[in-house]
């Protein structure tokens, strides 16, 4: 990984967002998109103060969804973080990008349009601006890359799949350099009611930044997220020889799915298990060489105990000596791009010595029995991080990060 690109509720940038994730630096409050009185629940972790004309033309501003203008804020930063601008021919450089939701603004807009006006005032943009490849092939036309480019979506693993599908291009010869990750504005209130309709959400009307407490024995939900972030994957010995600076290797990727529910995990966690154990299987690694996990962790009582239950089944007696923290306690659920976001955590704290903490960890849960990085960061040298996602409809993916000697 040679180049970092991010734009979440916690920073405009992957260095700022990096810095408020390990100060415990809260993104979520009160939505100020519009207006939210009228629903059960009513806060979030928006992107403030993103101004899309830093990242697109005027036009373009106004014409592209808000996903794909997350895009390219965080793709034209890790381009120009790796120094990828002729490194290589454009037809060898790849874009694996994807969201779980897609354009769903765009798409209510236009049926608002549709039930006012009349089918003929449907705008001819409204397809091609909705679709959930729309933000990869926006990038390959901003950036001018014309290697292979295909958006993977699984739900809220896409990130991560994104990632390991990217390293996997590589390996296999068919680019040179690839942009991976995801990206997610579903931030609206078709989306908020129907999470709502889910039960999914925790409400917090008294203090927002205190709702996402994940593995906390008083968590009640997940809060929604939004943002982007993209890495620069390159094959190591190229990367060396045109002096790249190097963040993390990728060491191992796997994937998994459930075969249990479409919106809730297995409590037996079988699934997320047999991926943890073929990404270490995959990259030659013991698991005792693990110092830390991004977990997955959205604050659901569910979901937080069964991924648990998964790292004990895998790392055994050390799964207790390993760190394990999530930053959705300050991101919230980025959905499409959270994959990408926490595999960026876990390079930059192998890179930095330090692990970001779990916020809002105060009540220990007999069934979360595990260190979880609890409210401050830690300085600890770790070699090899592993960054979990479990998304609806069971899919699970998994990225293995380690250190470059």
């Amino acid at each position: 990984m040679t180049g970092l690109g991010a734009v979440t509720p916690i920073g405009a940038d992957a260095p700022s967002t990096w810095r408020a994730a390990v100060a415990g630096e809260s993104g979520i409050d009160f939505i100020r998109s519009f207006d939210a009185s009228e629903f059960p629940m009513r806060i979030a972790a928006e992107m403030k103060d993103f101004d899309p004309t830093q990242v697109a033309s005027p036009k373009d501003a106004r014409r592209l969804d808000r996903n794909v203008l997350f895009s390219l804020g965080a793709a034209r930063e890790a381009v120009a973080d790796a120094g990828l601008d002729g490194a290589y021919s454009p037809d060898r450089v790849g874009i694996l990008f994807g969201t779980a939701i897609g354009g769903i603004a765009g798409i209510v807009e236009q049926v608002d349009v549709l039930r006012e006006r009349g089918p003929d005032r449907v705008a001819p943009t409204f397809i091609p601006n909705v679709l959930v490849d729309t933000a990869s092939g926006q990038l390959a036309i901003s950036l001018g890359f014309r290697g292979p480019n295909y958006a993977p979506v699984s739900a809220c693993a896409t990130g991560s799949t994104a990632v390991g599908e990217a390293a996997e291009l590589i390996r296999r010869g068919d680019a040179d350099a690839v942009l991976a990750g995801g990206a997610e504005a579903c931030i609206t209130p078709l989306i908020l009611a129907g999470f709502c309709a889910m039960r999914g959400l925790v409400a917090e009307d008294e203090h927002p930044p205190r709702a996402s407490r994940p593995f906390d024995a008083t968590r009640a939900g997940f809060v929604m997220g939004e943002g982007a972030c993209v890495l620069v994957l390159e094959e190591l010995e190229a990367a060396e020889r045109r002096g790249a600076t190097i963040y993390a290797e990728i060491l191992g990727y796997a994937m998994s799915n459930d075969a249990h529910h479409l919106a809730q995990p297995d409590p037996a966690s079988v699934g997320v298990a047999e991926m943890m154990r073929h990404a270490l299987e995959r990259a030659d690694v013991e698991p005792e060489r693990v110092g830390y996990i991004n977990a997955h962790g959205t604050s659901t009582p569910l979901g937080d105990a069964a991924e648990t239950r998964a790292i004990k089944e895998v790392f055994g007696d050390h799964a207790y000596r390993l760190a394990v923290s999530s930053t959705k306690s300050v991101t919230g659920h980025c959905f499409g791009a959270a994959g990408a976001v926490e595999a960026m955590m876990c390079v930059l704290a192998v890179r930095d010595g330090v692990l970001p903490p779990t916020m809002n960890y105060v009540h220990p849960d007999p069934e979360c029995d595990l260190d979880y990085v609890p409210n401050e960061a830690r300085e600890v040298q770790v070699d090899i991080a592993l960054s979990n996602a479990m998304g609806l409809g069971g899919h699970n993916g998994c990225v293995l990060v380690g250190r470059v000697p």
